[in-house]
């Protein structure tokens, strides 16, 4: 066996025992009659949103697109972390909106709610400009990275957006994760 891996489970047996005899003594004297239901946090498998965080109020047609990623996302058979990346990721390159060619305003030739590039193999305008397409194709970039599940959101975005920006990501998470858990089942 690994040394660093059997003293690391050694540490943790401690720190279990300790506990054990601390809190042992503590709850031989609860009163079970006064026993209420503690609330337990549960960690998500999901990281908390990192920096200052943005927000826009959504238009009806930001709101379709944003329904369209979530079905786009069960579809593909991902769980909602998945949702919550691809509207941060949206809402940084879009604000939600499917934009076609801006002329002269156009980074390249950006187009859709992910600003994905034909030029770059993401598809043709049109398919980049269908928000059911564009999310696929993006959640196909997302299963290709190594652990996306549990990065920073940031992190996952960047590895398959290939911004000039890659921290601006992580700004968008707490709306995108609010619009997912809003939606995820309506």
């Amino acid at each position: 066996m690994n040394t660093i891996f059997r003293k690391s489970m050694l540490s943790v047996a401690g720190l279990a025992f300790a506990g054990g005899v601390f809190a042992g003594p503590i709850a031989a004297h609860a009163n079970p009659v006064d026993a209420k239901p503690v609330a337990v946090a549960v960690q998500s498998a999901a990281p908390k949103p990192q920096g200052e965080q943005s927000h826009i109020t959504l238009n009806d047609e930001q709101t379709a697109n944003v329904k369209a990623i979530i079905a786009a996302t069960k579809k593909a058979g991902l769980p909602e972390r998945a949702a919550v990346i691809s509207i941060a990721t949206s809402l940084q390159e879009s604000k939600l909106e499917n934009l076609g060619h801006l002329g002269d305003a156009n980074d390249h030739d950006s187009l859709g709610l992910f600003q994905q590039r034909p030029t770059s193999g993401w598809g043709t305008p049109e398919q980049i400009t269908d928000p059911a397409y564009s999310t696929t194709a993006f959640l196909k970039g997302l299963r290709q990275v190594d652990g996306w599940q549990d990065m920073a959101l940031t992190d996952a975005a960047q590895t398959v957006q290939v911004s000039a920006y890659p921290d601006a990501y992580a700004q968008w998470e707490q709306q995108a994760t609010d619009l997912v858990g809003q939606y995820w089942n309506s």
